[in-house]
Protein backbone atom coordinates (compact mmCIF):
# COMPACT_ATOMS: atom_id res chain seq x y z
CA UNK A 1 0.00 0.00 0.00
CA UNK A 2 2.96 2.32 0.48
CA UNK A 3 2.43 3.67 -3.20
CA UNK A 4 -1.05 4.22 -3.33
CA UNK A 5 -2.72 7.48 -2.39
CA UNK A 6 -5.84 9.10 -1.34
CA UNK A 7 -6.98 12.71 -2.84
CA UNK A 8 -9.11 13.21 -0.08
CA UNK A 9 -11.92 16.48 -0.68
CA UNK A 10 -13.28 17.79 2.76
CA UNK A 11 -16.72 18.93 2.19
CA UNK A 12 -18.24 21.86 4.83
CA UNK A 13 -20.85 20.21 7.30
CA UNK A 14 -20.26 19.82 10.74
CA UNK A 15 -19.06 15.81 9.83
CA UNK A 16 -15.99 16.90 8.16
CA UNK A 17 -14.48 16.40 12.01
CA UNK A 18 -14.91 12.73 10.98
CA UNK A 19 -12.26 13.28 7.94
CA UNK A 20 -9.43 13.49 10.07
CA UNK A 21 -10.22 9.83 11.41
CA UNK A 22 -10.42 8.89 8.46
CA UNK A 23 -6.92 10.29 7.03
CA UNK A 24 -5.18 8.76 10.33
CA UNK A 25 -6.90 5.45 9.39
CA UNK A 26 -5.81 5.34 6.25
CA UNK A 27 -1.75 6.83 7.54
CA UNK A 28 -1.77 3.93 9.42
CA UNK A 29 -2.57 1.68 6.51
CA UNK A 30 0.27 3.18 4.62
CA UNK A 31 -1.79 4.85 2.04
CA UNK A 32 -1.05 8.00 1.10
CA UNK A 33 -3.25 11.33 1.74
CA UNK A 34 -3.12 14.71 -0.29
CA UNK A 35 -5.94 16.76 1.16
CA UNK A 36 -8.14 19.45 -0.69
CA UNK A 37 -10.30 21.02 1.98
CA UNK A 38 -12.64 23.76 0.92
CA UNK A 39 -13.80 26.76 1.93
CA UNK A 40 -16.54 25.53 3.68
CA UNK A 41 -14.58 22.36 5.20
CA UNK A 42 -12.39 25.03 6.78
CA UNK A 43 -14.92 26.38 9.03
CA UNK A 44 -15.10 22.91 10.47
CA UNK A 45 -11.65 21.70 10.56
CA UNK A 46 -8.54 23.45 10.54
CA UNK A 47 -5.38 23.05 7.74
CA UNK A 48 -2.95 22.59 10.21
CA UNK A 49 -4.80 19.21 11.65
CA UNK A 50 -5.11 17.62 8.35
CA UNK A 51 -1.88 18.73 7.16
CA UNK A 52 -0.12 16.71 10.83
CA UNK A 53 -2.22 13.83 10.01
CA UNK A 54 -2.19 13.82 6.38
CA UNK A 55 1.63 14.19 6.42
CA UNK A 56 1.03 16.45 3.27
CA UNK A 57 0.74 20.33 2.41
CA UNK A 58 -3.67 20.56 2.51
CA UNK A 59 -4.95 22.55 -0.81
CA UNK A 60 -7.58 24.80 -0.94
CA UNK A 61 -7.22 27.87 -3.39
CA UNK A 62 -7.90 26.94 -7.33
CA UNK A 63 -5.72 30.63 -8.56
CA UNK A 64 -3.29 30.31 -5.40
CA UNK A 65 0.16 30.82 -7.16
CA UNK A 66 2.03 28.77 -4.93
CA UNK A 67 -0.45 25.66 -5.24
CA UNK A 68 -0.25 26.36 -9.17
CA UNK A 69 3.80 26.57 -9.38
CA UNK A 70 4.32 23.20 -7.06
CA UNK A 71 1.03 21.21 -8.61
CA UNK A 72 -1.47 22.73 -10.69
CA UNK A 73 -4.64 21.71 -10.66
CA UNK A 74 -4.69 19.33 -13.45
CA UNK A 75 -1.93 17.22 -11.95
CA UNK A 76 -3.47 17.55 -9.01
CA UNK A 77 -6.34 15.89 -9.75
CA UNK A 78 -4.62 12.85 -11.15
CA UNK A 79 -2.05 12.24 -8.49
CA UNK A 80 -3.77 10.16 -6.60
CA UNK A 81 -5.31 6.43 -7.35
CA UNK A 82 -8.48 7.40 -6.03
CA UNK A 83 -10.33 10.50 -5.04
CA UNK A 84 -12.64 10.36 -2.10
CA UNK A 85 -15.05 13.20 -1.01
CA UNK A 86 -16.34 12.97 2.90
CA UNK A 87 -18.13 14.57 3.45
CA UNK A 88 -19.99 15.07 0.01
CA UNK A 89 -22.48 17.89 0.66
CA UNK A 90 -25.45 18.50 -1.82
CA UNK A 91 -23.43 21.47 -3.42
CA UNK A 92 -20.52 19.34 -3.76
CA UNK A 93 -22.56 16.48 -5.58
CA UNK A 94 -24.49 19.11 -7.49
CA UNK A 95 -21.16 20.52 -8.86
CA UNK A 96 -19.86 16.91 -10.14
CA UNK A 97 -23.26 16.07 -11.55
CA UNK A 98 -23.64 19.47 -13.67
CA UNK A 99 -20.08 19.58 -14.44
CA UNK A 100 -19.34 23.00 -12.71
CA UNK A 101 -15.93 24.27 -12.04
CA UNK A 102 -15.85 27.32 -9.69
CA UNK A 103 -13.72 26.04 -7.10
CA UNK A 104 -10.33 23.76 -6.48
CA UNK A 105 -12.63 21.14 -5.27
CA UNK A 106 -14.89 20.98 -8.27
CA UNK A 107 -12.11 21.63 -10.55
CA UNK A 108 -10.33 18.32 -9.72
CA UNK A 109 -13.50 16.29 -9.82
CA UNK A 110 -14.04 17.33 -13.19
CA UNK A 111 -10.37 16.60 -14.35
CA UNK A 112 -9.60 13.70 -13.04
CA UNK A 113 -9.67 10.74 -14.29
CA UNK A 114 -9.42 8.53 -11.44
CA UNK A 115 -12.07 6.51 -10.03
CA UNK A 116 -13.80 8.64 -7.42
CA UNK A 117 -15.87 7.84 -3.99
CA UNK A 118 -18.52 10.26 -2.59
CA UNK A 119 -19.35 9.57 0.98
CA UNK A 120 -22.80 12.00 1.24
CA UNK A 121 -23.47 13.91 4.53
CA UNK A 122 -26.46 16.56 4.73
CA UNK A 123 -30.27 17.20 6.25
CA UNK A 124 -32.61 14.20 5.78
CA UNK A 125 -34.74 16.59 3.97
CA UNK A 126 -31.69 17.91 1.48
CA UNK A 127 -30.92 14.33 1.12
CA UNK A 128 -34.20 12.76 -0.23
CA UNK A 129 -34.61 16.39 -2.36
CA UNK A 130 -36.22 15.57 -5.68
CA UNK A 131 -32.97 17.49 -6.84
CA UNK A 132 -30.36 15.84 -4.80
CA UNK A 133 -31.99 12.20 -6.16
CA UNK A 134 -31.40 13.44 -9.88
CA UNK A 135 -27.88 14.15 -8.87
CA UNK A 136 -27.36 11.01 -7.03
CA UNK A 137 -28.41 9.04 -10.08
CA UNK A 138 -26.02 11.13 -12.84
CA UNK A 139 -23.39 10.72 -10.84
CA UNK A 140 -23.65 6.64 -10.24
CA UNK A 141 -24.67 6.70 -14.13
CA UNK A 142 -20.97 8.08 -14.27
CA UNK A 143 -19.05 5.80 -12.51
CA UNK A 144 -18.60 7.79 -9.31
CA UNK A 145 -19.06 5.18 -6.45
CA UNK A 146 -20.74 5.74 -2.61
CA UNK A 147 -20.82 4.62 0.94
CA UNK A 148 -23.97 5.79 3.08
CA UNK A 149 -24.89 8.19 3.87
CA UNK A 150 -26.15 6.50 7.69
CA UNK A 151 -29.49 6.63 9.05
CA UNK A 152 -29.78 8.31 12.60
CA UNK A 153 -29.48 11.57 14.80
CA UNK A 154 -28.81 15.08 13.16
CA UNK A 155 -26.94 18.34 14.20
CA UNK A 156 -29.93 20.02 13.45
CA UNK A 157 -32.35 17.57 15.65
CA UNK A 158 -34.07 16.09 12.65
CA UNK A 159 -33.62 12.08 12.11
CA UNK A 160 -33.26 10.14 9.10
CA UNK A 161 -30.90 9.55 6.32
CA UNK A 162 -28.60 11.70 5.43
CA UNK A 163 -25.37 11.45 8.48
CA UNK A 164 -21.84 10.79 7.17
CA UNK A 165 -20.71 6.84 7.67
CA UNK A 166 -18.80 6.36 9.97
CA UNK A 167 -14.90 6.67 9.23
CA UNK A 168 -14.32 2.30 9.29
CA UNK A 169 -16.84 1.94 6.57
CA UNK A 170 -15.54 5.16 4.12
CA UNK A 171 -12.04 3.48 5.38
CA UNK A 172 -13.38 -0.11 4.09
CA UNK A 173 -14.71 1.19 0.88
CA UNK A 174 -11.74 2.77 -0.04
CA UNK A 175 -9.68 -0.39 0.96
CA UNK A 176 -11.63 -1.96 -1.46
CA UNK A 177 -11.81 -0.01 -4.53
CA UNK A 178 -7.94 -0.03 -4.31
CA UNK A 179 -7.23 -3.24 -3.13
CA UNK A 180 -3.99 -5.68 -2.95
CA UNK A 181 -3.58 -4.26 0.38
CA UNK A 182 -1.39 -6.32 3.22
CA UNK A 183 -3.20 -4.89 6.24
CA UNK A 184 -3.19 -7.82 7.96
CA UNK A 185 0.53 -9.43 7.44
CA UNK A 186 1.56 -11.12 10.24
CA UNK A 187 -1.62 -11.83 11.78
CA UNK A 188 -3.36 -15.03 12.55
CA UNK A 189 -7.01 -15.90 11.56
CA UNK A 190 -9.12 -19.10 12.53
CA UNK A 191 -12.31 -19.12 10.13
CA UNK A 192 -14.75 -21.78 10.22
CA UNK A 193 -17.07 -22.69 7.40
CA UNK A 194 -19.82 -25.31 5.99
CA UNK A 195 -22.57 -26.83 8.05
CA UNK A 196 -21.61 -29.68 10.53
CA UNK A 197 -22.23 -33.50 9.90
CA UNK A 198 -23.35 -35.35 13.04
CA UNK A 199 -23.32 -38.88 12.39
CA UNK A 200 -26.67 -41.00 13.43
CA UNK A 201 -25.40 -44.49 12.21
CA UNK A 202 -22.56 -45.41 9.27
CA UNK A 203 -25.15 -44.49 6.44
CA UNK A 204 -27.32 -41.35 8.08
CA UNK A 205 -26.42 -38.05 9.10
CA UNK A 206 -27.69 -34.70 10.87
CA UNK A 207 -26.86 -31.73 9.23
CA UNK A 208 -28.00 -28.89 7.19
CA UNK A 209 -28.29 -26.65 4.38
CA UNK A 210 -25.04 -24.75 4.59
CA UNK A 211 -22.99 -24.18 1.37
CA UNK A 212 -20.09 -23.01 3.33
CA UNK A 213 -19.95 -20.15 0.43
CA UNK A 214 -19.42 -16.99 3.24
CA UNK A 215 -17.15 -18.50 5.51
CA UNK A 216 -14.48 -19.58 2.72
CA UNK A 217 -15.26 -15.94 1.08
CA UNK A 218 -14.02 -14.53 4.08
CA UNK A 219 -11.14 -17.17 4.55
CA UNK A 220 -9.83 -16.30 1.66
CA UNK A 221 -10.29 -12.05 1.97
CA UNK A 222 -8.55 -12.08 5.16
CA UNK A 223 -6.16 -14.32 3.32
CA UNK A 224 -5.60 -11.23 0.46
CA UNK A 225 -5.13 -8.68 3.39
CA UNK A 226 -2.43 -10.94 4.04
CA UNK A 227 -3.49 -13.05 7.15
CA UNK A 228 -2.01 -16.41 8.10
CA UNK A 229 -5.32 -18.17 7.98
CA UNK A 230 -6.67 -21.63 9.23
CA UNK A 231 -10.01 -22.78 7.39
CA UNK A 232 -11.49 -25.21 9.67
CA UNK A 233 -14.38 -26.96 7.18
CA UNK A 234 -17.22 -28.87 7.76
CA UNK A 235 -18.30 -30.86 4.38
CA UNK A 236 -18.72 -28.46 1.14
CA UNK A 237 -18.22 -28.42 -2.12
CA UNK A 238 -16.04 -25.21 -1.78
CA UNK A 239 -12.72 -24.86 -3.54
CA UNK A 240 -9.86 -24.15 -0.87
CA UNK A 241 -8.85 -19.98 -1.40
CA UNK A 242 -5.38 -19.19 -2.28
CA UNK A 243 -3.17 -18.96 0.63
CA UNK A 244 -5.02 -20.43 3.00
CA UNK A 245 -4.49 -23.89 5.07
CA UNK A 246 -7.70 -25.97 5.12
CA UNK A 247 -8.48 -28.55 7.95
CA UNK A 248 -11.70 -30.75 7.23
CA UNK A 249 -14.05 -32.08 9.70
CA UNK A 250 -17.56 -33.93 10.21
CA UNK A 251 -18.93 -33.09 13.64
CA UNK A 252 -18.87 -30.24 15.84
CA UNK A 253 -16.32 -31.78 18.39
CA UNK A 254 -13.46 -31.85 15.49
CA UNK A 255 -14.47 -28.93 14.56
CA UNK A 256 -13.87 -27.30 18.51
CA UNK A 257 -10.59 -29.35 18.56
CA UNK A 258 -9.31 -28.15 15.05
CA UNK A 259 -10.08 -24.60 16.39
CA UNK A 260 -8.00 -25.00 19.58
CA UNK A 261 -5.40 -26.68 17.96
CA UNK A 262 -5.01 -23.41 15.16
CA UNK A 263 -4.49 -21.11 18.46
CA UNK A 264 -3.16 -19.00 19.25
CA UNK A 265 -4.58 -16.24 16.70
CA UNK A 266 -5.60 -13.07 16.45
CA UNK A 267 -8.67 -13.47 14.58
CA UNK A 268 -11.63 -15.70 14.93
CA UNK A 269 -14.40 -15.63 12.42
CA UNK A 270 -16.90 -18.46 13.47
CA UNK A 271 -19.08 -18.63 10.03
CA UNK A 272 -19.97 -22.39 10.17
CA UNK A 273 -23.79 -23.18 10.62
CA UNK A 274 -22.90 -25.72 13.46
CA UNK A 275 -25.19 -28.47 14.66
CA UNK A 276 -26.37 -27.65 18.40
CA UNK A 277 -27.28 -31.20 18.98
CA UNK A 278 -25.70 -34.87 17.99
CA UNK A 279 -27.16 -38.19 18.49
CA UNK A 280 -26.45 -39.73 21.92
CA UNK A 281 -25.51 -42.88 20.52
CA UNK A 282 -23.24 -43.84 16.97
CA UNK A 283 -24.55 -47.41 15.95
CA UNK A 284 -22.09 -49.34 14.53
CA UNK A 285 -24.77 -50.12 11.60
CA UNK A 286 -27.33 -49.07 10.45
CA UNK A 287 -30.91 -48.89 11.80
CA UNK A 288 -33.25 -50.55 9.67
CA UNK A 289 -36.87 -49.77 9.57
CA UNK A 290 -39.00 -51.65 12.55
CA UNK A 291 -42.51 -52.48 12.07
CA UNK A 292 -42.98 -50.47 15.50
CA UNK A 293 -42.60 -47.03 14.00
CA UNK A 294 -39.31 -44.82 13.55
CA UNK A 295 -36.60 -45.29 16.00
CA UNK A 296 -35.82 -43.36 19.47
CA UNK A 297 -33.16 -40.68 18.68
CA UNK A 298 -31.93 -39.45 21.61
CA UNK A 299 -29.73 -35.90 20.94
CA UNK A 300 -27.43 -34.12 23.51
CA UNK A 301 -25.61 -31.03 23.17
CA UNK A 302 -22.52 -30.30 20.79
CA UNK A 303 -19.57 -27.81 22.13
CA UNK A 304 -20.74 -23.79 21.83
CA UNK A 305 -17.47 -23.28 19.85
CA UNK A 306 -18.07 -19.78 19.27
CA UNK A 307 -18.74 -19.38 23.45
CA UNK A 308 -15.95 -21.79 24.01
CA UNK A 309 -12.95 -19.40 21.46
CA UNK A 310 -14.81 -16.02 23.46
CA UNK A 311 -13.85 -17.86 27.01
CA UNK A 312 -10.56 -19.59 26.16
CA UNK A 313 -7.55 -18.48 28.07
CA UNK A 314 -5.78 -17.95 24.32
CA UNK A 315 -8.63 -16.05 23.37
CA UNK A 316 -7.87 -14.22 19.87
CA UNK A 317 -8.24 -10.66 20.47
CA UNK A 318 -10.96 -10.30 17.68
CA UNK A 319 -13.98 -12.95 17.76
CA UNK A 320 -16.86 -12.89 15.55
CA UNK A 321 -19.41 -15.13 15.21
CA UNK A 322 -22.56 -15.11 12.81
CA UNK A 323 -26.16 -15.67 13.66
CA UNK A 324 -28.11 -17.39 10.83
CA UNK A 325 -31.75 -17.00 11.57
CA UNK A 326 -34.64 -17.02 9.68
CA UNK A 327 -37.34 -14.68 11.86
CA UNK A 328 -36.53 -11.77 14.42
CA UNK A 329 -33.18 -11.84 13.25
CA UNK A 330 -31.28 -8.47 14.65
CA UNK A 331 -32.80 -9.54 17.88
CA UNK A 332 -32.17 -13.04 18.40
CA UNK A 333 -28.46 -11.89 17.22
CA UNK A 334 -28.68 -9.14 20.29
CA UNK A 335 -29.25 -12.34 22.27
CA UNK A 336 -26.37 -14.56 20.89
CA UNK A 337 -24.16 -11.70 21.21
CA UNK A 338 -24.68 -11.04 24.91
CA UNK A 339 -24.74 -14.51 25.92
CA UNK A 340 -21.92 -15.72 23.60
CA UNK A 341 -18.96 -13.23 24.83
CA UNK A 342 -17.67 -12.29 21.32
CA UNK A 343 -16.76 -8.90 19.89
CA UNK A 344 -19.11 -9.14 17.10
CA UNK A 345 -21.91 -10.96 15.63
CA UNK A 346 -22.98 -10.76 12.11
CA UNK A 347 -26.35 -11.52 11.45
CA UNK A 348 -28.11 -13.05 8.47
CA UNK A 349 -31.69 -13.97 7.28
CA UNK A 350 -31.09 -17.40 5.71
CA UNK A 351 -35.23 -17.15 5.01
CA UNK A 352 -34.35 -15.05 2.23
CA UNK A 353 -34.32 -16.56 -1.43
CA UNK A 354 -30.89 -16.91 -2.44
CA UNK A 355 -29.24 -16.45 0.31
CA UNK A 356 -28.88 -19.53 2.12
CA UNK A 357 -26.46 -21.76 -0.69
CA UNK A 358 -26.87 -18.53 -3.03
CA UNK A 359 -24.26 -15.90 -4.10
CA UNK A 360 -25.44 -13.22 -1.93
CA UNK A 361 -26.33 -11.81 1.46
CA UNK A 362 -27.65 -9.09 3.28
CA UNK A 363 -26.06 -8.70 6.77
CA UNK A 364 -26.30 -6.53 10.24
CA UNK A 365 -22.83 -6.37 12.47
CA UNK A 366 -24.52 -6.24 16.26
CA UNK A 367 -21.39 -5.40 18.26
CA UNK A 368 -21.14 -2.73 21.30
CA UNK A 369 -21.61 0.28 19.57
CA UNK A 370 -24.97 -0.94 18.23
CA UNK A 371 -26.35 -2.43 14.79
CA UNK A 372 -24.61 -1.44 11.51
CA UNK A 373 -26.74 -2.85 8.57
CA UNK A 374 -25.26 -3.47 5.24
CA UNK A 375 -27.32 -3.68 1.70
CA UNK A 376 -27.46 -6.78 0.29
CA UNK A 377 -24.53 -7.78 -1.90
CA UNK A 378 -22.39 -10.63 -3.16
CA UNK A 379 -21.06 -13.02 -0.77
CA UNK A 380 -17.49 -11.66 -2.19
CA UNK A 381 -18.13 -8.30 -1.61
CA UNK A 382 -19.61 -9.04 1.99
CA UNK A 383 -16.68 -10.94 2.71
CA UNK A 384 -13.77 -8.19 1.43
CA UNK A 385 -15.40 -5.05 3.18
CA UNK A 386 -15.89 -7.72 6.69
CA UNK A 387 -12.01 -8.28 6.35
CA UNK A 388 -11.50 -4.40 5.58
CA UNK A 389 -13.45 -3.75 8.94
CA UNK A 390 -11.45 -6.46 10.78
CA UNK A 391 -7.88 -4.35 9.54
CA UNK A 392 -9.42 -1.11 10.55
CA UNK A 393 -10.16 -2.88 13.96
CA UNK A 394 -7.03 -4.09 14.83
CA UNK A 395 -5.12 -1.28 13.35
Amino acid sequence: MAEQRVLLIVGGGIAAYKALELTRLLRKAGVGVRPILTKAGAEFVTPLSLSALAEDKVYSELFSLTDEAEMGHIELSRSADLVVVAPATADLMAKAAHGLANDLASTTLLATDKLVLMAPAMNVRMWEHAATRRNLATLKADGVSFVGPDEGAMACGEYGPGRLAEPTAIFEAIMGMLGGSRLLAGKRAIVTAGPTAEAIDPVRLLTNRSSGKQGYAIAGALAALGAEVTLVSGPTAQATPAGVVRVDVEGAREMLAACEAALPADIAVCVAAVADWRPETLGDRKIKKVKDGPPALVLVENPDILATLSKHASRPRLVIGFAAETNDVEANAKAKFAKKGCDWIVANDVSVDGVMGGDENTVAIVSARGIERWERMAKGAVARRLAARIAAELA
